[in-house]
């Protein structure tokens, strides 16, 4: 991890969380669980994968910042929310999210993803609504005609999923390189993600309009790395083929 990087990751956050992407084979391709939150809260209405904070437990005595804790708060938060026995060494960590100033709970969450293990969905009614298995397509479509809510890590996290052919080949995939950082803001008027490595991170670049440049214009130049929303279908663009 480069110096810069590394000093944008010690940015303050409220938290630690973990999430996992639970995957299965499906007859018509690879489908991911997503769960429903409740109509309050932070993340009311929205679509999400189970996970939660990592609490003091799950530090087991040592940090809360760490892997270890994580996979023990993924493994945690999966059986309260939807009943499955997750085994912490079989979770593929495979990205860390440190959310925008500003987001409503500013926690730094570490992505796992895991076949979905045996037995059956037992949700937590007070956490869920409901949960479906979806193929990553049909999850995008969803989205884009305005009948699913999502929020930006799951958005790109389901983008990442649609090429793959197969439970194995995406967990291989996931596997096969380094944790990616994603470290995140808002434009100005917070209809754009900006991640680290896009021209437009520094605050600078960043009040000069980043939301109004679509990714096919004439006028994209330079890295850009973002998730443009002001608008359905969301618009992102990756040039250096950062994350997944």
């Amino acid at each position: 991890m480069s110096g810069e990087l590394d000093a944008l990751m010690r940015d303050t956050v409220d938290g630690s969380a973990a999430t996992v992407v639970l995957l299965r084979d499906g007859e018509r391709g690879v489908e991911v669980l997503l769960a429903e939150r409740p109509h309050r809260g932070s993340f009311a209405d929205a679509w999400v994968f189970p996970g939660g904070a990592v609490d003091e437990a799950d530090a087991a005595g040592g940090s809360l910042d760490d892997e270890a804790a994580a996979r023990r708060a993924a493994v945690r938060e999966t059986l309260e929310e939807v009943g499955l026995v997750l085994a912490p060494n079989e979770l593929v960590p495979f990205a860390h999210w440190t959310p925008p100033a500003g987001s409503p709970k500013r926690l730094r969450t570490w992505f796992f993803a895991a076949r979905v293990p045996e037995g059956e969905l037992r949700l937590a009614p007070d956490e869920v609504v409901r949960a479906e298995w979806l193929r990553p397509i049909d999850v995008l479509e969803r989205h884009a005609v305005g009948a699913m809510t999502l929020w930006p890590p799951t958005w790109v996290t389901v983008h990442g999923l649609t090429d793959a052919a197969s439970v194995d080949e995406a967990l291989a995939e996931l596997g096969s390189g380094e944790i990616t950082p994603y470290i995140s803001r808002y434009n100005d008027d917070r209809t754009a993600v900006i991640w680290q490595e896009d021209e437009a991170f520094d605050s600078d670049a960043e009040h000069a309009g980043v939301h109004a440049v679509p990714d096919e214009g004439p006028d994209a130049h330079g890295n850009q790395h973002r998730l443009i929303m002001d608008r359905l279908p969301w618009i992102y663009t990756n040039t250096l083929g950062a994350g997944f």
